[in-house]
């Protein structure tokens, strides 16, 4: 039996995707440890019994980390690193050092995100493997914005002066031991970073608690099922685009049905009469997309790679991050079309979602990169690559 420790940030996005590595890894007689700083949000994914050790953090969303919603591109991403990232991992380093200290892990598994996790291991000696949560960084993101990339370098070089091996080299969001990607070069293009100590694993998909009193019963067999999705950290910027959404879903009701998911109410009190468009807080999502036929998403990376998984082509309107790389990669595969999310209307977002329901291409391309997805593991193959590392058996290399 080995020990693996998961250092996530407080992004569901960023758990769900380690909680089906942990699970596997569970079945297999390992044990595993969390580390996150909102240890109730851990236990509500990865299970109620799941250990966590608590750590300092920045909450998303609150005090100084409330984004302006109008901020887009270099700005946005100085926003995120300069509020958010840094700051969590500077507050997280005790805790993990901590749970390092007390759990003894043969292995951390650090999210991308959550930086604490590998430059506390590299500084205590501890192999570790990166959690790459999102394929955005797996490509040239900064090819026409160098000055961006340089900025970031020097903010990585004093974050690991600060927590890490200051003699160390390399970027601290990839692991010199084991980087677990969860996408495929099929979705992420030509382009995508290789090397032998990266693994294209796939989407981590498992089963999570069911959502209560889903009205399963209320979808028509006989209309094309849409999922509209923006995540669980845009709800405060999605009230205009959802109301385009409701409009030109509207416009189909003849041959469409939707499930629409608003945890912060931007569209008011849903009628639970409508047969056509159902609103919800949160809906069960993976079970739906058995059943949908297109998805209307922010492009963020979880649901792009869960409808993919499932074969459903995706209208893509990012918003910011790292969602204008994935939507690219999601158009440039052929899986989906793209709209502008500030200015999109309820006729171009209409014809958009007519595209990927009546153009084949679109279905075709969607279910390649399934073939792709489920060949490639998942969270099967993540946890045969974390054994090999805790017992000192992962090949590594210098560069990603």
């Amino acid at each position: 039996m080995s020990r693996f420790l998961f250092v996530v940030p407080p992004l569901v996005g960023h758990i769900n995707p380690a909680a089906g590595v942990a699970a596997e890894l569970a079945a297999r007689g390992h044990e595993s440890a969390w580390a996150c700083a909102d240890p109730a949000l851990v236990r509500r994914l990865a299970g109620a019994s799941a250990r966590v050790f608590p750590c300092a953090g920045p909450v998303p969303g609150s005090g100084e980390g409330v984004r302006p919603p109008d901020l887009r591109g270099p700005e946005a991403l100085k926003f995120l690193w300069e509020a958010f990232l840094v700051p969590l991992a500077e507050r997280m380093a005790p805790g993990v050092a901590a749970a390092v200290a007390e759990f003894g892990p043969d292995a951390v598994v650090a999210d991308q995100q959550a930086l604490a996790g590998g430059l506390v291991a590299e500084r205590l000696g501890v192999p570790w493997a990166t959690s790459a949560t999102t394929s955005a960084e797996f490509t040239d993101v900064f090819a026409g914005i160098p000055k961006v990339g340089l900025w970031l370098e020097e903010l990585l070089r004093g974050l690991r002066a600060d927590l890490g091996d200051p003699s160390a080299t390399g970027d601290p969001r990839f692991s010199p031991h084991l980087v677990l990607a969860f996408s495929t070069p099929e979705l992420v293009g030509p382009g995508a970073r290789q090397g032998e100590r990266i693994r294209w694993v796939g989407p981590s998909i498992a089963p999570r608690p069911a959502a209560p009193d889903f009205p399963w019963d209320w979808l028509d067999p006989g209309r094309s099922l849409v999922l509209v999705s923006l995540g669980t950290a845009n709800t405060d910027v999605g009230a205009r685009f959802l109301t385009e959404c409701v409009r030109a879903l509207r416009a189909r009701t003849d041959r469409v049905q939707a499930v629409i998911a608003d945890p912060g109410g931007a569209l008011g009190p849903a009628d639970g009469a409508d047969k056509d468009l159902l609103v919800l807080p949160s809906i069960p999502q993976l079970p739906l997309l058995e059943r949908a036929d297109a998805v209307v998403s922010h492009a963020g990376h979880n649901t792009v790679c869960e409808a993919l998984w499932h074969g459903v082509p995706l209208v893509v309107a990012p918003i910011r991050d790292d969602q204008p790389v994935i939507a690219g990669q999601v158009t440039d595969a052929g899986a989906g079309v793209r709209v502008r999310f500030g200015r999109v209307t309820a006729p171009k977002l209409g014809a958009a979602l007519d595209a990927v329901l009546h153009e084949p291409g679109h279905r075709a391309a969607a279910d390649r990169i399934r073939t792709a997805f489920r060949a490639a593991g998942g969270s099967r193959a993540a946890a045969t690559h974390l054994e090999l590392l805790a017992t000192g058996a992962s090949p590594k290399e210098t560069t990603p």
